[in-house]
């Protein structure tokens, strides 16, 4: 959070001349201008972290849980990147849709609308699977073989 206050605050207003054409002009500019300023550096947080000795981000030492492969064990690189793609593909496939929608571009607006209802259900997905089964899995849990843990 701290991060997205700095960059969308302090970074933004410092260099709106710089920053402003770059989310006005393009879809696929103003898109990949986006994930390079906040979903990338924040993935990469994700990804490290949780692959990391502490095997999850501050909160979640904070909270006392951590991630861990299946059987126990730290995971690997490949691991924790998979599911911090499962955890930020919705975000961005919004953002992809969203800024086709805000800018112009060739993609048919109910091409697009369609992506937003897509991305609606697998939120509710997201939201919903972890109640449904013992582990508290959810989706992208299942795809990297992960879990998450109370720490000893």
């Amino acid at each position: 959070m701290l991060y997205g206050i700095l960059i969308l605050g302090t970074i933004a207003y410092v260099f709106a001349p710089v920053i402003s054409p770059l989310f006005s002009n393009s879809p696929f500019i103003a898109q990949l201008t986006g994930f390079l300023l906040i979903t990338l550096p924040v993935s990469l947080y994700f990804i490290l972290m949780e692959q990391s000795s502490w095997q999850g981000t501050w909160g979640k030492k904070k909270m006392g849980i951590r991630t861990v492969t299946e059987d126990g064990h730290r995971l690997k690189l490949r691991q924790s990147t998979i599911r911090t793609v499962g955890k930020f593909l919705p975000w961005e496939v919004a953002h992809f849709a969203i800024w086709h929608l805000i800018l112009p571009s060739s993609i048919p607006e109910f091409i697009l609308i369609i992506i937003l209802i897509a991305i609606h259900v697998v939120i509710i997905l997201y939201l919903v699977l972890p109640f449904t089964n013992k582990q508290r899995k959810n989706l992208y849990d299942w795809l990297a073989g992960t879990t998450v843990i109370v720490s000893k």
